[in-house]
């Protein structure tokens, strides 16, 4: 998965500049940084567009960049590990200042790191983390506490079902296999849960974190389980995804399975308004600003907290109702 440097240099330049174009930012990605105007020349590689939570973080991260008169050199990975290597290599080669990306999965990443390292430009890590042995590959990592939000979404559960005593059976739409927040939010909701017989997960697959593919697994788990009571996804979109399978199969959202999601987009909290989602849990993807104040300090030379929390909530029904029209995403 990992190319030969130079080669994967020069063929990133030309990925990135055509994905550019095709993503309407108004960021170019080619050329040479450096420029003599004084300005920090942030690159940036974004994991995709798979949901409404990506295409709100893209926008704060690009709207932040032009608000500070940092120049921003994005690239969108379409979900491939391969890509954001690609454009990490090219963000070296072009001497940026700074390299900022929300990494795909947690593995893989030691050796770009080490070349970035090497070339003297501090990494930060958004959104999702890395798994390194060698934590001065980066600066900071800003983000969620992925295990948090599945431990609020697995206490949110019991609370549900206390007193309770019949099978409850549960099923799971992953995030993307082997991502940061799809074994977090996997591993904090069953720490919450397991000490309860009554709770079993009959079914557990990844649905990619997109809409399509949460409608697409979602339909399987109804035929092969006649019986389920609850949904956990691991986003809002793909449990939006899964209410439309659900209606489809004649089974009500929100009320023969609960459904329990994270993220808090305003499509999903229009759902949970609405009765078809029953719990929340946020993850906020407006991380520009502080991202940036981040870059500003790492290229300063400045310390900087290795790792920096956001700050979320949940939501129940009334919350939502209450929350919605000053929604920002």
């Amino acid at each position: 998965m990992i190319l030969h440097r130079m080669s994967a240099a020069a063929a990133g330049v030309v990925l990135l500049a055509a994905m550019t174009a095709g993503c309407g930012n108004g960021n170019e990605v080619g050329g040479a940084s450096g420029t003599d105007d004084g300005k920090i020349t942030l690159g940036f590689s974004q994991v995709g567009a798979e949901s409404g939570w990506r295409t709100a973080n893209t926008k704060s991260i690009q709207e932040s960049a032009a608000s500070a008169g940092i120049d921003l050199k994005f690239a969108d990975a379409q979900q491939k590990q391969e890509n954001q290597i690609k454009a990490i290599r090219s963000y070296i080669t072009q001497k940026v200042d700074v390299i900022a990306f929300s990494p795909v999965v947690e593995t893989g990443w030691d050796a770009v790191l080490q070349e970035a390292k090497a070339a003297n430009i501090p990494v930060i890590l958004t959104d999702r983390a890395v798994d390194s042995q060698d934590k001065t590959l980066y600066k900071t990592f800003i983000g969620s506490d992925f295990v948090v939000e599945g431990q609020k979404a697995g206490e949110w559960l019991v609370k549900e079902y206390e007193g309770k005593t019949a099978p409850v059976n549960i099923v799971q739409l992953e995030g993307t296999t082997g991502s940061a927040p799809a074994n977090d939010r996997k591993s904090g909701f069953e720490e919450k849960i397991k000490a309860d017989p009554k709770f079993k997960i009959i079914a557990s697959q990844t649905g990619k974190f997109t809409r399509a593919d949460g409608k697409e697994v979602m339909e399987a788990f109804l035929k092969a389980n006649p019986k389920i009571d609850v949904l956990y996804a691991h986003n809002d979109d793909m449990g939006l995804g899964a209410i439309e399978a659900i209606e489809a199969a004649g089974k009500k959202p929100g009320v023969d399975i609960k459904i329990i999601t994270v993220d808090a987009v305003k499509d999903g909290m229009q759902a949970l308004a609405d009765g078809k989602i029953n719990f929340i849990v946020e993850c906020s993807p407006l991380l520009g600003p502080q991202l940036m104040e981040l870059v500003k300090k790492v290229k300063a030379g400045e310390t900087v907290e290795p790792r920096i929390l956001t700050e979320e909530t949940t939501f129940t029904q009334a919350q939502a109702k209450e929350a919605l029209p000053n929604r920002k995403y």
